[in-house]
């Protein structure tokens, strides 16, 4: 994923207009960059593993009559960096190929690279040698691969340029005597262009022809791995825990003894079953469409659906452009913690749709760095009330959605917001009770904030080490979620039931992908989640898959027998993803486990270890 751009004109590129598409792009990446430039009736190539901006100034030219570059947010391939070039054929690639291992077979050529850029090189490369035209090229390469494509090939031999996507995530513009391109509208617009359009089929543009080799220079700095690959160690794998602690569970639900602020009356039955109001209960369908029906733009972008790839989103998606009809573009915050397979799932829902997706990416390698000072800090002196503070970094996600809002002139933005994640123990470890009455899934309000804030505070006074330079970064997100004004915002699964079977029976028709460490298809794009449920169901014995099938069986959709059963499946430790979680944040795995097996429990651990390792006694 990252954001392409180019300039192609006789007078040769504005600097002004290259440096304005530069700062845009680097909205969607930053990890990566690369440029092709003509100089000197040569093409000239280069990569780095670095912002693009560093890149401008480490790279010499003089007004080219062609310029084109990516800042890129990497998802594969980290030495392998674009633009990728093959057999005289330039790639500039915005998207995911999901299915790029399965199409090599099909190929004469072979595989030089691990991105999956470099198969759309190499089935133009394949396609040209064979005699084809350059007409058919994008249909070969779409009738090929899966996920988003939103590409430009040059061809320097032949003098062309090829712009072509599946999704929309690309569009072109002119200004006097220039044409540029970019992965988004809203550059081309600050820069004067005028008869932007969305670029779906294929656009062919003349380039200046040059038969001389492509130069290609790679500028490599970078030390640190923003790719940690998935290694698995069975000595690391037994040091995690999953012990069947002899809890008293609520009779109705499965909420354990071990809750914060849990009660049981003479029946058995909780004060979160007592206190419970119906969640999962729409409204009309008709009032959704009577609301969106002032925003619909025949033909255009009428609505922002924020776009974490997670199953809730990508199912409201299908739901936004199938049943309610409108023309969305879905927003993505990545904040360093969207895992590989969310990203993939992205790919495949809007190149299916046909949805463009707009990036923001923020600054991986310091949002990482934000995350590990917090997590050291929360190491030296565990709480389980201070967990929510490895998360506070994606908070930004509110915040941006102003930010899209503004550079695409659409108001109107629909949310798939699960109802039924309600986790009241989060804040109830701070020492805050639930709010039984609050209609919100995360705690909004001033008051709520301030209290929280107070709490929290407080705690981290016990770990010096949270007053970091993360904390603006923290807070800030955090007053973007609970206390900016929310317009023009609804949510799905205000008017459609939340129904879970429908709801991953839809999703396999998009041959969307599930975790290969767990059953469960909630939270697996998300790389922090098995890190901070393996933490309160070790001290805990129960984490937050148990509140939200306890959220089901309250709300009449599964019996507390199989709620039980799933909440068993879904707690056993994620080995995969704690790994690769601790991995990229730069923690050490050894010593994060031993940590949280040391933490005093809140239930007899000596009974709970010596049970069976697959039963669990819920008589109580």
């Amino acid at each position: 994923m990252c954001g392409i751009f180019g300039i192609i004109s006789k007078k040769g590129a504005s600097r002004r207009d290259l440096g304005t598409l530069v700062y845009h792009s680097q909205q969607r990446g930053r990890d990566s960059s690369g440029l092709i430039y003509h100089q000197e009736d040569t093409y000239r190539v280069r990569r780095a593993d670095h912002n693009i901006e560093k890149l401008l100034r480490e790279v010499h030219f003089s007004n080219p009559p062609v310029i084109m570059g990516h800042s890129r947010l990497i998802t594969n391939g980290l030495s392998d960096n674009q633009p990728v070039v093959r057999d005289g054929v330039i790639v500039l690639h915005n998207g995911i190929i999901v299915n790029h291992e399965e199409v090599w077979p099909q190929l004469s050529v072979e595989r030089n690279l691990q991105i999956d850029t470099e198969v759309i090189a190499a089935i133009a490369e394949e396609h040209l040698r064979e005699g084809h035209g350059l007409d058919s090229l994008a249909d070969r390469v779409l009738d090929l691969c899966k996920g988003v494509v939103a590409c430009a090939i040059a061809l320097p031999e032949r003098g062309k340029l090829l712009l072509f996507s599946n999704n929309g995530s690309l569009y072109k513009g002119k200004k006097e005597d220039e044409t540029c391109f970019a992965s988004e509208s809203f550059p081309l617009d600050q820069v004067g262009c005028v008869d932007i359009e969305q670029v779906r089929e294929c656009v062919i543009i003349d380039l200046p022809r040059s038969e001389n080799p492509v130069d290609l220079e790679d500028h490599i700095s970078r030390k640190e791995n923003l790719i940690p690959v998935l290694q698995f160690s069975k000595s690391e794998e037994r040091l995690l825990q999953y012990p069947r602690p002899n809890l008293r569970r609520c009779s109705r639900c499965i909420l354990p003894e071990t809750m914060p602020y849990i009660k049981f009356d003479e029946e058995g039955v909780c004060n979160y079953c007592r206190n419970y109001k119906l969640r999962n209960k729409p409204r009309p369908k008709e009032e959704l469409f009577d609301l969106v029906e002032s925003y619909r733009r025949q033909g255009q972008t009428d609505c922002i659906v924020p776009f974490s790839g997670g199953r809730d989103s990508c199912y409201a998606l299908h739901l936004i452009v199938n049943e309610l009809k409108m023309n969305p573009v879905t927003y993505t915050y990545d904040w360093g913690m969207v895992t590989d397979l969310g990203r993939r799932n992205i790919s495949r829902m809007c190149s299916a749709l046909g949805v463009e997706n707009i990036i923001i990416a923020d600054d991986i390698s310091q949002k990482r760095r934000n995350i590990r000072m917090n997590l050291e800090a929360w190491l030296r002196s565990p709480h389980l009330g201070m967990l929510s503070i490895l998360t506070a970094g994606d908070k930004h996600f509110f915040r941006h959605v102003e930010t899209v809002k503004e550079q695409t002139g659409v108001s109107l933005n629909l949310w798939g917001v699960n109802p039924l994640e309600v986790t009241h123990f989060k804040a109830g470890f701070l020492g805050i009770e639930p709010d039984f009455e609050s209609k919100w899934v995360y705690t909004h309000g001033v008051y709520q904030q301030l209290r929280y804030q107070f709490h929290r505070f407080s705690a981290m006074l016990e770990s010096p080490g949270y007053f970091n330079t993360s904390l603006w970064d923290t807070l800030s997100g955090e007053y973007y979620r609970s206390f900016t004004e929310k317009k023009d915002y609804f949510h799905i699964f205000d008017y459609w039931r939340w129904d879970e079977k429908l709801i991953e029976d839809t999703l396999e028709e998009y041959d969307w992908e599930r975790a290969p460490d767990t059953k469960t298809t909630w939270r697996i794009g998300d790389g922090t989640a098995a890190f901070y449920n393996y933490a309160y169901y070790t001290v805990a014995g129960f984490t937050e898959h148990d509140t939200f099938r306890s959220n089901q069986i309250r709300e009449g959709e599964i019996s507390r027998e199989k709620a039980l059963e799933l909440a068993d499946e879904e707690n056993q430790p994620r080995y995969p993803n704690i790994r690769w979680y601790l991995d990229a944040v730069g923690v050490d795995f050894e010593y994060a486990i031993k940590v949280i097996n040391a933490i005093p429990k809140l239930y007899n651990w000596e009974e709970a270890a010596t049970k069976p390792a697959m039963s669990i006694d819920n008589s109580k």
